[in-house]
């Protein structure tokens, strides 16, 4: 007992480090939306948006700043008591001004309406980011499964081609077939082995693809595992008009172009701010010291307590005539107003181009599938037939080749249709529900 405890042990130790370096659609996902680059900017983005708002909220808040002035006056000069003598004087100030917007013709208020619909549009940037990226992560996992199976079915050709090597061989050492058909099983298992290694390279390839787009450092055990119920061959595709209709309703791209109209009606109204009048309340506190050369001067404590000042105001603001910049600047809002429901159009027919593809993809591959699955079990009993045929002698090595070759191609067939309606299928799906 310990004996086959100390030998399954090292085997369950492989299976688990195997296990663990496997990784599912889920996790490929996650780890790619976690490190992508490009959803790393979009994430910038709506972090900039949200300082935005910060920013026009800070318009609703007072300025106050201090000042310090020094000025030398050699010759004729004026002194503290406004008088002027020819003397060199010297002048320091010294203050704080405040300056509070009463009323800023709305341009506060809309500002902050403005930057709270950017914010909104680029966190549905940043979602919809995540959608490209998850669609791509999915097409490049079901090729990398693809692949491997077009490898598998390589291998077992080559296995067939290397078992008939060797029976070609042995009726060879009985003298029962000549030598150049031993060569044609030696030239046909080459060639097998040939698109072993190539699907091989294809497969290994297709994980390198899937890697990068996670932008894993270390590929070298990376790998997948199969997905959950890829073995049904019925499914139901929804129609176009009905995946189309719930996407709009939840898609990223859709909504974040939407919200950049709104957007965009928000900063007409911030352009056309310019032509209200503002209203803003100032005031300040100062003081003055003042020498003059040759006279008794007062202390800078004394003097800065004398010259003490303070003063407040209001200051209003009535535009007339800017220069066109306001009529300007509402013009070139409305031409973003115009560009930002192109763009909304464009994305809107982009998706629906797109459902529609994958609907007509998906019922096609369906359709193939079923084809190929008949084609397929034909060709396999038929090179079964055949391979009978070919060990009693009454069939030729060439309709041998034909017969397994017309197997691997219908299996092949079978195989891209079944992985090409997964996807169209799961993208239907995605577009349907919001995610995978």
């Amino acid at each position: 007992m310990k004996t086959r405890i100390a030998i399954l042990l090292p085997l369950l130790f492989v299976a688990i480090t195997v296990h663990a370096s496997a990784w599912t659609l889920d996790s490929c996902v996650n780890y790619a939306i976690e490190h992508n680059i490009d959803i790393k900017l979009r994430g910038a983005d709506a972090e900039s948006s949200r300082l935005q708002i910060t920013q026009a909220k800070s318009r609703y808040l007072p300025t106050l700043s201090g000042y310090a002035n020094q000025s030398w006056n050699i010759g004729r000069g004026l002194t503290s008591q406004n008088t002027y003598a020819d003397r060199n004087t010297t002048n320091t100030s010294l203050g704080a001004q405040l300056n509070l917007p009463v009323f800023d013709g709305l341009s506060t208020p809309r500002q902050v309406e403005y930057a709270k619909a950017s914010l909104a549009a680029a966190l549905e940037q940043f979602e919809a980011a995540k959608d490209d990226v998850t669609l791509n992560v999915m097409a490049a996992y079901l090729q990398v499964l693809y692949t491997k199976e077009l490898y598998e079915v390589a291998k077992h050709q080559v296995d067939l081609s290397d078992f008939e090597l060797r029976r070609q061989s042995a009726l060879l050492e009985a003298g029962k077939i000549p030598e150049v058909d031993l060569l044609e099983a030696e030239s046909q298992l080459a060639q097998d082995k040939l698109n072993m290694e190539q699907a091989d390279n294809d497969w290994r390839l297709a994980l390198v693809d899937l890697a990068q787009l996670l932008n894993l450092e270390d590929i070298s055990d990376f790998d997948i595992v199969p997905l959950e119920n890829s073995q049904q061959y019925e499914v139901l595709i929804q129609m176009p008009e009905q995946v189309y209709a719930d996407a709009l309703k939840h898609n990223h791209s859709v909504r974040a172009s939407r919200l950049a109209v709104d957007a965009a009606d928000k900063y007409i109204k911030v352009a056309k701010t310019g032509y209200i009048p503002s209203l803003s309340f100032n005031a300040s506190v100062g003081s003055n010291y003042y020498t003059v050369s040759g006279m008794n001067n007062e202390s800078f404590a004394r003097q800065l307590k004398n010259n003490y000042s303070t003063g407040f105001g209001l200051t209003l603001s009535v535009p007339i005539f800017d220069a066109f910049q306001t009529r300007n600047a509402v013009r070139r809002a409305k031409v973003q107003r115009i560009t930002a429901e192109l763009q909304n159009q464009q994305v809107e027919q982009n998706l629906y181009k797109t459902v529609q593809q994958a609907y007509f993809r998906a019922d096609g591959a369906q359709k193939k599938l079923k084809a190929a699955i008949v084609a397929e079990t034909a060709a396999q009993k038929a090179f079964k037939a055949m391979s009978e045929k070919y060990g009693i002698g009454r069939a030729t090595p060439t309709e041998y080749e034909q017969a397994k070759n017309k197997a691997l191609r219908t299996k092949a067939e079978a195989l891209q249709a079944h992985f090409e309606l997964i996807l169209r299928t799961r993208i239907l799906d995605f577009y349907t529900r919001g995610n995978i």
